[in-house]
């Protein structure tokens, strides 16, 4: 694999260093850095996230990081929250809605389970997966690692869903912006495939 510049986002937000070491193991020399320029000059892009919408993206704006994300034309890839900071919208705030990065039309919904127990948290299948290059070798019904209690609905943009009580969209894609519900980097060799598909997007 030809060596590439990939920086991880540091929103101040998220539990980098997983996703920095499974990265490094596949290879790839990894900047983490919230640096405008930097982001701007990488091959790739990595958005993870923990927490709340409204937390990350309100240190994303702190850090003048908005624009610069929305502009980036290599490929990008949302992890977990950093999935749903895509999308238009996030009902995951205290004051009812969050504007995010609007880059995916869609909006992030609490999930309605039922009786199951939030937040999803464990090893599930993914399905429905379409003909993404994100996907190759990773067939239908392959087990990853969510925790999550928000999702975003299928849609147009979906690549691949899950079902925890209610279909969900387990990956989101639009034009160079990729995202997943995951954790690849908790998801053992599916998860690294998946990483090493975007590293050779």
């Amino acid at each position: 694999m030809i060596q590439q510049k990939v920086v991880i986002i540091n929103t101040g937000c998220a539990n980098i260093s997983s996703v920095r070491i499974a990265l490094e193991r596949l290879g790839s020399s990894v900047l983490i850095t919230d640096d405008a320029r930097l982001i701007q000059q990488a091959d790739k892009v990595l958005l993870p996230g923990v927490g709340s919408a409204a937390t990350a993206m309100k240190s994303i704006a702190q850090k003048n990081l908005i624009k610069v994300i929305q502009q980036l034309s290599q490929p990008v890839l949302g992890v977990c929250l950093g999935m749903q900071l895509l999308v238009s919208r996030s009902e995951e705030s205290k004051d009812g809605s969050v504007s995010c990065l609007d880059l995916i039309p869609a909006d992030v919904v609490r999930m309605q389970v039922g009786a199951l127990r939030l937040p999803h948290m464990g090893w599930n299948t993914v399905s429905s997966i379409a003909q993404s290059a994100l996907f190759n070798g990773i067939p239908d019904h392959t087990y990853f690692y969510f925790v999550h209690s928000f999702c975003v609905k299928p849609s147009p943009y979906t690549l691949a869903s899950c079902t925890y009580a209610q279909p969900f969209s387990a990956a989101l894609r639009k034009d160079n912006f990729y995202g997943v519900q995951f954790h690849p980097e908790r998801s053992g060799e599916a998860g690294a495939q998946l990483l090493r598909n975007f590293l050779t997007l």
